[in-house]
């Protein structure tokens, strides 16, 4: 073992310490916590998530170092589950694909800890917050290190809990604890699927392998035999689980809710972590999916689907976090549809600049939020560019990062996603690629036009909120805008570690990748030259720039362009700003039907034990009068006759108990004499 794999425990130990501290002082003291306690939690919550990040730096730099075939560092801590055909350890795994994603929880959630210290600054429960978020990054750390199935969903399952906790903070709101609580109940659908898929993959390699293993390595290796069919209800199985933890199409409906929480919460979950499970979860078993081509399709239609869906939904909100939120949901329909390609690559290229902007963008959000003294609706906006020149300037790279401007780390994700896309064979469906191209470029222009609205309405024009509001609109202390600043310059920069040979990188992130990662082959196989790619990186170019330039139309050179055309397609604008009424959908069905189908049970269930008791009512009479004869012929006659028999017993006895000796020699006499008599007969 490398020196530095035998500290790998301290990466999930350090998040889970904080906790405990977290959690010993607001158990202890908790509202009457005095400055001195809520010091010690803003001290030690970023600092332990910095710890993680060191150590996991220390690792990647002796990852790299290693030749390619030594870049796989465990160390197992203790056997958890040990049956006689089964064994299950705590064993904690990097390698290139997992320390890409601890890079990205630790690092990004080191920065989003930061800024929590002064987002938080004023809030009463500010220790149980930071609590919740080191058990947070606890959980999906131990989902992504975990070498084995089972060690994932425990992970997965702490994220899902810990979202709960998190997005229903402020629980005494009653709409943000029911966020929460849908977050919690649509996640569990998904789980739900993905235990059906764990169950079905064990017993699959258990009957058709016959060696029963749960560790991905182990998998990886003995799975040749099982069907494809058979994989394919497998792999289906957990791609709706990603659904649900990664808000795709039908699950997505708890991700915009979860804007409940407070705004560093939602960059950690929409940013670095839980949306990001599926996604990975997915590429950790590349090795199933790679041959379900079957299940590769349907993700990436559905993916397709969800990416354009979210989109359009995003062009009408006015709440600055739900236009990122659905911008969340988009992003990851364009993550899955990079997964469908089977270039696993691409997908985790996106994940981690996403990560860079999105944080950037959620945390500029709250940033505007704090500093508008908690406003989200940008139609009151306007002008703020000037009041706070750090958020503005980094929220704009942000903007142009994920609108996919050439030159900043979402232009480079992005394109490849979409060339990819195009140049993918389907085996199903053979012109599906070339749809689903479209649709993927499509979005890219909507995104484009959305983002663009959003930083217009906020920062550029008239200012458009109450009277004065504007004069105490300030700048956000330090603490908050460090990290915007390192997250603006990763926006910038990131991409480049996927630099594509067409434009004279090498596409770092795909060979480093690509040892661990069960991939189709190279582009150039397929026969695609760099022309054609230089071609449609144009198209991509040339409708980004189109969505920015038609919302510098609709909202600086004519803003009332909008309203005119808001009012000639008012039913359109009113379908798409209900969100086309989904959540309304799921209501009348899912809830209104399950409480309905409840009623009928309750009702149903009170006649059949109506009925029972009547039964029983039944029953217990005939017993009784059975038990009424058996007692008196049975019970009183046997009563009667041993009293009868003892009676006339005693009374035969009784003569011959007469107290005279001479009879009693009489009686003994006359019984010799019979037992000789008998005796000589015999």
């Amino acid at each position: 073992m490398d020196q530095v794999a035998q500290y790998i425990w301290i990466i999930p130990a350090a998040p889970l310490a904080g906790f405990i501290i977290n959690g010993l002082i607001s158990f202890s003291w908790g509202a009457k916590s005095s400055d001195f306690h809520k010091k010690v939690s803003t001290i030690v919550s970023p600092l332990v998530i910095l710890i993680s990040f060191l150590v996991t730096l220390a690792v990647f730099i002796q990852m790299v170092q290693n030749p390619e075939t030594n870049r796989i560092f465990s160390q197992n801590l203790y056997s958890w589950i040990k049956t006689g055909f089964i064994e299950a350890n705590v064993n904690l795994v990097l390698d290139p694909l997992s320390i890409i994603l601890v890079l990205i929880i630790t690092g990004v959630g080191f920065f989003i800890h930061l800024y929590s210290v002064g987002y938080m600054d004023h809030d009463r429960s500010i220790i149980r917050y930071f609590a919740y978020l080191n058990l947070f990054t606890f959980a999906m750390l131990i989902l992504v290190l975990g070498d084995n199935i089972l060690l994932m969903f425990v992970g997965w399952e702490g994220v899902g809990l810990c979202s709960y906790l998190l997005i229903g903070f402020w629980y005494q709101n009653r709409n943000y604890a029911i966020a929460g609580m849908k977050a919690f109940l649509v996640n569990r659908v998904g789980d739900f699927a993905f235990i059906i898929g764990f169950f079905m993959l064990f017993w699959g390699i258990y009957h058709y392998e016959g060696v029963p293993t749960i560790a991905f390595s182990a998998l990886k290796d003995v799975m040749g035999k099982m069907p494809e069919w058979y994989l394919t209800i497998v792999t289906l199985m957990f791609f709706i689980g990603a659904t649900g933890k990664s808000a795709q199409i039908p699950l997505y409906i708890w991700l915009p809710d979860a804007m409940a929480g407070p705004t560093p919460v939602s960059a950690l979950i929409h940013a670095a972590t839980m949306v990001t499970a599926g996604v990975y979860m997915i590429a950790r078993m590349s090795f199933l999916f790679i041959a379900t081509p079957m299940t590769l399709t349907v993700i990436s239609i559905i993916a397709a689907g969800t990416a354009f869906f979210a989109a359009t939904i995003g062009i009408v909100q006015n709440d600055i976090k739900k236009v990122l939120a659905y911008s969340t949901v988009s992003q990851l329909g364009y993550m899955f549809l990079g997964m469908g390609t089977g270039v696993f690559t691409t997908g985790i290229f996106h994940l981690m600049t996403h990560a860079f902007f999105k944080g950037l963008l959620f945390l500029g959000a709250g940033s505007v939020i704090l500093a508008s003294h908690h406003e989200q609706d940008i139609l009151l906006m306007g002008g703020l560019r000037k009041k706070i020149p750090i958020t503005f300037i980094t929220f704009l790279i942000g903007t142009l990062a994920i609108a996919g401007i050439p030159g900043l780390s979402g232009f480079f994700s992005k394109d490849e996603i979409l060339w990819q896309t195009y140049i993918t064979p389907n085996v199903y469906i053979p012109q599906l690629p070339h749809i689903l191209w479209i649709i993927g470029l499509a979005t890219a222009g909507i995104t484009s036009f959305y983002m663009f609205r959003l930083l217009f309405l906020t920062f550029f024009g008239e200012f458009r909120g109450d009277e004065g509001a504007l004069e105490e609109v300030h700048e956000s202390p330090f603490i908050m805008t460090i990290p915007l600043m390192v997250l603006a310059v990763l926006s910038i920069f990131g991409g480049y570690i996927g630099m594509p040979e067409a434009l004279g990188g090498s596409n770092h992130l795909h060979h480093w990748l690509s040892p661990v990662l069960s991939m189709k082959e190279a582009v150039e196989e397929h026969g695609a030259g760099h022309f054609q790619e230089y071609l449609f990186m144009g198209f991509s170019i040339l409708v980004s720039l189109s969505g920015a330039a038609l919302a510098y139309i609709f909202y600086i050179l004519k803003p009332s362009i909008p309203k005119s055309i808001g009012s000639k397609i008012s039913g359109l604008h009113q379908l798409v700003f209900n969100k086309y009424y989904i959540d309304e959908l799921y209501h009348a069905t899912f809830i209104k039907g399950t409480l309905g189908l409840r009623m009928l049970l309750n009702k149903f269930d009170q006649k059949i034990i109506d009925a029972f008791v009547n039964f029983v009512a039944v029953i217990v009479k005939a017993v009784s009068r059975v038990h009424g004869f058996f007692d008196r012929v049975v019970v009183d006659g046997l009563v009667n006759f041993v009293a009868a028999f003892t009676q006339y017993y005693s009374s035969v006895m009784q003569t011959w108990q007469s107290g005279m000796l001479n009879r009693y020699l009489y009686y003994i006499l006359g019984s010799f004499i019979m037992a000789y008599v008998i005796l000589r007969i015999i």
